[in-house]
């Protein structure tokens, strides 16, 4: 006998209101991963590595829950489309442009404008209105966003930028692929098991990104402590828990708010950067965290 997706039945008050916070936890990780990684991995194939075990370990769990897979040749084209735009492309491009000498800060900005284009797009894309109050929270939210961030821009040189044009480029086309995705799993699956639509998702980008490590990279992979720990982090708390919090937000709302919560990732990294790795915060910064979370919160506020 199969058993239901657990997410899929999780629409208690209780769980969904620590889904947000929760998911910008973990989501936030993502950008001290690929720091943690960048010594001793390229990119690519870290990341290839890290979706084949993801796969393994969501195939491992939908046997021992029993959990249905896609039936058809569409369902599982979906599944693959959405694993490419989700993860290859966009993961890929973050991770690309991470080891490839992009500030931590100009990628949190190119990541701060998917909110944006999830909301000049959502209107033709699905049909969803945006209301003046979301407008208003996220200009508000992108205002604050540019005050966490300006310490680290201000800091930067035009010589900084110049030989990382092409990687910032790949940067941009990552941002604009999990918003295309994120519109692209709303639409087409909207109901699926996630433990199963999600492992096709990550043997997609597993296959699209090994063969592009292995064209452009030199398959470094060094394993020590700290690899096999970003590896674990990056597979289980990221891959699994992160993106099935988001998919879960993604189905019991719209999909404007949920990507408003990207806002809250740029000040959450800070947050823990300056636990982990001592980088300061000055008051301009915590100024722009509070305004963040008040774009946020007026945004998302149904």
């Amino acid at each position: 006998m199969q058993a239901p997706d657990p997410l899929n039945q999780a629409t208690s008050p209780g769980l969904l209101r620590a889904a947000p916070l929760t998911f910008v936890f973990l989501w936030s990780t993502g950008w001290i991963s690929a720091r943690a990684a960048a010594p001793y991995a390229d990119p690519l194939t870290f990341l290839a590595v890290r979706f084949t075990l993801a796969a393994v370990a969501l195939a491992v769990i939908a046997m021992l829950w029993r959990a249905p897979w896609p039936s058809s040749a569409k369902e599982i084209g979906h599944a693959t489309v959405a694993g490419i735009l989700m993860h290859a492309i966009y993961l890929g491009g973050v991770w690309y442009a991470v080891g490839h000498g992009v500030p931590a800060g100009i990628s949190g900005v190119i990541a701060a404008s998917q909110p944006i284009l999830t909301a000049m797009l959502a209107p033709m894309l699905i049909g969803e209105r945006i209301s003046w109050r979301q407008w208003v929270g996220i200009t508000i939210g992108f205002f604050g966003i540019l005050l966490v961030l300006e310490p680290k821009l201000a800091s930067l040189q035009p010589s900084e930028l110049q030989p990382i044009l092409f990687a910032l480029a790949i940067n941009g086309i990552g941002m604009i692929s999990v918003t295309l995705g994120t519109f692209y799993q709303k639409r087409f699956i909207p109901a699926a098991d996630l433990r199963t639509s999600t492992c096709v998702q990550y043997l997609a980008a597993a296959a699209v990104t090994l063969p592009v490590a292995f064209l452009t990279e030199t398959m470094r992979l060094e394993w020590n402590l700290q690899t096999v720990a970003t590896m674990a982090w990056s597979v289980l708390a990221l891959s699994i828990c992160s993106i099935a919090l988001f998919y879960l937000l993604i189905r019991n709302g719209a999909v404007s708010r949920a990507a408003t919560l990207i806002y809250l990732v740029p000040p959450t990294v800070a947050l823990i950067a300056w636990a982990l790795f001592g980088e300061t915060l000055v008051p301009l910064q915590l100024a722009g965290m509070a305004i963040t979370a008040a774009g946020v919160a007026l945004a998302v506020r149904r």
